[in-house]
């Protein structure tokens, strides 16, 4: 639970009781997400500032415990993903499709509305039915924990339109990141290059199937690209968008993926006139999320992305360590532990 600023407890919480329609999950892994780490270094993401004491956590699975009242859904004792986001489904965004941006949606562990909504990282978490994923066969809990993170990055690369066949440049090798280089890939790619300040996250992305890695501090560096067809901005800085910018073709298109810092951010805006290029944001997922578990199930390289997992009375550390990019890539929390 964070409470402010620096102010992360382990707590005693009453168990939850799945209402109608809800099914009560056994959490057993939560992924430890950068806007999970910005709500206790900073007290909050972008735009969104805590108010009020909050149950961090979306990245989660585990198993299926209890129905409650008229509820379906999978049968208790069932492994499932949990989609952290519960729509609105009646105003224009989700009339048109775009869930992901609903004006009045609900997502695990965000403090975006008042009351804040809590988050996953509990022993026990009641959601909707229809938000519990079943895993495919041969996908387990400990890899299923990728699978709100791959989402997101799929969901980006999907915006940055059709690229196969491309050359895409991801800027920022972070979780999300490195989990864009393997969602680039997965929609046929021909090449995906990466940059970073830390060599250790490098070397994440290139396991995560960058073809080359340049670090970002080193303008004599061989691997950077003359130009590039499609550009994630994943680092949420105003120096890596910029990067995107400069490289990216004319007509090409650059997603901003990481959350940028609070207020105005300066970027190069008259490249996008005179190369007329389009700059689009990302924002969560919606239906990805199935994909992103067939996609972890048919997987096992992703294993290789998750540096560590860290009993839950120790989430200090692990928030410290998740943090700390020359020591780890993803950091899962073991609710069970």
């Amino acid at each position: 639970m964070i409470h402010g600023r620096d102010d992360l407890r382990v707590e005693d919480l009453p168990e939850p009781e799945p209402g109608p329609g809800q099914v009560l999950v056994a959490v057993r892994y939560g992924g430890v997400c950068g806007s999970d780490l910005h709500y206790w270094r900073h007290g909050g993401v972008g735009d969104f500032r805590l108010r009020e004491p909050m149950v961090l956590g979306h990245e989660v699975v585990g198993t299926v415990v209890a129905h409650g009242p008229g509820a379906g859904g999978p049968a208790p004792g069932t492994p499932v993903a949990v989609h952290p986001a519960t729509c609105c489904g009646t105003c224009p965004e989700c009339a048109a499709g775009h869930r992901n941006v609903c004006r009045d949606t609900r997502y695990l562990g965000s403090a975006a509305r008042l009351p804040h909504v809590q988050g996953g990282f509990a022993a026990r978490l009641a959601v909707p039915a229809e938000q519990v994923r079943p895993l495919p066969a041969g996908l387990d809990l400990r890899r299923a924990a990728l699978a709100e993170p791959l989402s997101v990055a799929l969901h980006a690369v999907r915006r940055a339109g059709d690229v196969r066949g491309r050359h895409v440049l991801v800027t920022g090798a972070g979780p999300i990141g490195c989990l864009a280089v393997a969602a680039a890939r997965a929609a046929g790619a021909a090449r995906v290059t990466v940059t970073d300040l830390v060599p250790r996250a490098l070397r994440y992305a290139a396991a995560a199937g960058a073809d080359t890695v340049v670090r970002a501090d080193d303008a004599a560096d061989a691997g950077w690209p003359a130009a590039v067809d499609a550009a994630v901005e994943a680092s949420g800085a105003a120096a890596g968008l910029e990067t995107c910018l400069r490289l990216v073709r004319r007509g090409g298109v650059v997603v901003q993926l990481g959350m940028l810092p609070p207020g105005p951010s300066p970027f190069a805006g008259n490249l996008l006139v005179s190369r007329e290029i389009e700059l689009r944001g990302s924002f969560r997922f919606d239906t990805e999320f199935d994909e992103a578990l067939r996609l972890l199930a048919a997987e096992p390289a992703f294993d290789a992305l998750i540096s560590a997992v860290v009993p839950m009375g120790e989430a200090e550390s692990a928030f410290a360590l998740a943090a700390d990019r020359t020591r780890s890539c993803k950091v899962l929390l073991d609710l069970d532990a």
